[in-house]
């Protein structure tokens, strides 16, 4: 009789320290797959912020220089708004849900990695 008590015992120390090691292991799993999301998402930002003051004095160069062709300031960004306007309607419309599929496909696929 003792000796299944010694086994049953044995049983439960072993099972016990399965379930630490697991917990540690999934522990370590997100933390590995939550480092390497933040460190792809870090360089992707710098780029983007980047993108985006280039994209920002471009708009603001040709704003002023289709204003300066069309004789008043203003309607060079006139322009430039409505061509945004545009692009966005175009985006919402027609490719809402390419991009959205995309940019899912994109964190999944990092995550699942």
């Amino acid at each position: 009789m003792e000796e299944n008590t010694n086994l049953f015992q044995s049983l439960l120390e072993r099972a016990s320290e399965y379930g630490k090691t697991s917990y540690e292991l999934a522990k370590l799993k997100a933390v590995d797959k939550t480092s390497d999301v933040v460190s792809t998402f870090v360089p992707h930002s710098i780029v983007f912020v980047l993108i985006a003051s280039f994209v920002l004095f471009l708009n603001l160069g040709i704003a002023l220089w289709l204003g300066d062709l069309l004789g008043k300031l203003f309607y060079g960004f006139f322009l430039v708004a409505a061509f945004y306007v545009i692009t966005g309607m175009i985006i919402h419309f027609f490719l809402h849900d390419w991009l959205k599929r995309l940019v899912s496909d994109y964190f999944i696929k990092h995550v699942l990695k």
